[in-house]
């Protein structure tokens, strides 16, 4: 895997999210960490869509989030909205968590099918759903 980016969004000093973009062939993997919550939900949107815009079929987008310490429903909402946007261009957005709230979470919310949820990288990279 090759890393693109590393950052932690200077422009947004205060919004405590931090991320590191690689590329895997035509897959893009995003590592993010910090807590998401209203008060940084638009760093958040552009995050993912500026990241997911990289990705090209058949790649996934791969968001590993197993470093955020807290998601609130407006991380989910951006999500969702992204894997739409994705699945019009062929690619399939793919969510990294050991979190078992963030599992419960896209389950109460009927997001399973928008959201699938995989314990690695690897595992989200290998699937062939």
């Amino acid at each position: 895997m090759r890393t693109l980016a590393t950052e932690t969004f200077p422009a947004f000093c205060n919004s405590g999210l931090r991320s590191v973009t690689e590329l895997n062939g035509s897959a893009v993997v995003i590592h993010v960490g910090g807590d998401v919550d209203a008060s940084n939900d638009t760093v958040w949107q552009r995050m993912v869509s500026r990241t997911a815009s990289i990705a090209s079929a058949p790649g996934p987008f791969v968001v590993d989030a197993r470093a955020i310490d807290f998601m609130g429903s407006c991380a989910y909402v951006a999500l969702a909205n992204e894997a739409v946007r994705c699945g019009r261009r062929g690619v399939e957005l793919r969510l990294v968590s050991s979190q078992p709230v963030v599992a419960r979470t896209i389950a109460a919310c009927g997001l399973g099918r928008l959201l699938p949820l995989y314990a690695s990288v690897e595992t989200a990279l290998l699937s062939e759903r």
